[in-house]
């Protein structure tokens, strides 16, 4: 397996352009499946979870055609569709359930493996089946799938009152909506922008959505979608990754395609920590104030709160921070795996449950590291940006699912960071 070499010290400079979104695009890939006409996304990110996406649309019937380097995938689902996502394929990625909805949807019927993805706690399917039944589906588990079948071969409209605001949830049940006999209303649906993004390009086939962007979302279902050409939106995960760097680093970075409404409340951390956001005509400018990094207590939460994939980075800055911060994970148990790695590297960091404590020390010190998950490595880099002599990344296999060319991106700016292919 690669790692990543950081040799930590000095300021940063630059330009980092911002890619697609993972998680938009991701769920965007299976929206063809709804259609028998062509779909195409531009702005894509090149990643391995989009490889494998790939991988699986193909298994089912699809043809997907990467152009322009990755950045334009271009999807056709009108032939014969296979209705069983198999294990091998579906286990790489907890994304993979989103072919769930658009397969009954479309054919009244499908067996799709549990998921995988990585492992930061538990992310049952339960909310995607409950409200897949009360559209009129029979779903029985056995041998490790989900076996769906609709009644009377289509969904039909329901009011779905989530428990909580599942984003893969409101996903699966917007496209499932689509192709479904009456409206569908969903309660305290999620708000993330990948849900307008996917909204958008679901309107742009020819479906009746209002609401996305607020908790009730409302779905006419239509009897056929068209084919659409549809951009992807810009990935706040990797827009606040690199928003870090220049905040663990000082110097000043300009963001690529950034904009703060994606991510408002992580732009007030940062203003309360000492950092400043500022617009430009091409994206977002970051750089830190006079003076050292301020604590502050950061509590995840649905957007339009702070993101939970964003806490592991900020927990790099906090790291060296003047005086005790309070992170406080609420969407996902399991997640402060990287605080082990990041006090190894001298970091001041305390865990109890759910909630972690981070006093600021003077300096962090390289050491060997090993990611446990996607930002979590991500995480580990950035602590070893700003730490004293060298640090080695390990398992950073990770990174190739959420990050492209996150070393070129990086070194661009004036980071001394390289890939070492493990023999």
């Amino acid at each position: 397996m690669d790692s990543i070499v950081v040799k930590g010290g000095g300021t940063l400079s630059g330009q980092i352009p911002i890619a697609g979104a993972k998680n938009a695009c991701l769920t965007l890939m299976p929206a063809c499946l709804l259609s028998e006409e062509p779909l195409t996304l531009t702005n894509a990110p090149r990643l391995s979870d989009i490889r494998t996406m790939t991988e699986l649309l193909r298994s089912l019937g699809a043809e997907v055609t990467s152009m322009q380097d990755g950045q334009v995938l271009a999807m056709s689902c009108h032939g014969e569709i296979n209705t069983r996502a198999e294990y091998d394929i579906v286990r790489k990625m907890r994304a993979s359930n989103l072919v769930l909805g658009p397969l009954l949807a479309r054919e009244g019927h499908a067996e799709v493996s549990l998921p995988g993805g990585c492992a930061i706690g538990a992310r049952p399917m339960d909310i995607h089946t409950d409200s897949l039944v009360l559209m009129g589906a029979d779903i029985d588990l056995r041998d490790g799938y989900l076996h769906a079948k609709a009644e009377g071969g289509k969904l039909k409209g329901a009011v779905i009152d989530f428990p909580f605001a599942s984003v893969g949830a409101t996903e699966n049940i917007m496209m499932a909506a689509t192709l479904a006999k009456g409206t569908t209303v969903i309660n305290n649906a999620a708000r993330e922008p990948e849900i307008v993004d996917l909204a958008d390009c679901l309107r742009a086939m020819g479906a009746q959505i209002d609401g996305d962007g607020t908790s009730r979302i409302e779905i006419q279902g239509v009897d056929g979608l068209h084919g659409a050409t549809h951009r992807v939106v810009t990935d706040r995960i990797e827009l606040g990754t690199y928003m870090l760097a220049p905040a663990i680093c000082g110097g000043e970075v300009e963001l690529l395609g950034g904009r703060i409404n994606l991510l408002q409340a992580f732009c007030e951390k940062l203003d309360a920590a000492g950092i400043d956001v500022t617009e430009t005509d091409k994206g977002l400018k970051v750089a830190r104030r006079n003076g050292m990094i301020q604590a502050v207590d950061v509590t995840t939460e649905p957007f339009p709160g702070f993101p939970t994939d964003l806490q592991a980075q900020i927990m790099a800055l906090l790291c060296t921070a003047e005086g005790t911060s309070v992170l406080e994970e609420k969407i996902f148990e399991n997640r402060f795996m990287h605080a082990p790695e990041l006090i190894r590297m001298g970091a001041d960091i305390d865990v109890h449950g759910g909630t972690a404590t981070v006093t600021g020390v003077k300096k962090l010190k390289g050491a060997p590291v090993m990611a446990t998950d996607l930002r979590a490595s991500v995480s580990l880099i950035l602590a070893a940006m700003a730490a004293e002599g060298e640090t080695k990344v390990s398992r950073v296999y990770h990174l190739d699912r959420g990050y492209e060319h996150v070393v070129a991106k990086l070194r661009g700016v004036g980071a001394n960071i390289e890939r070492i292919k493990e023999q």
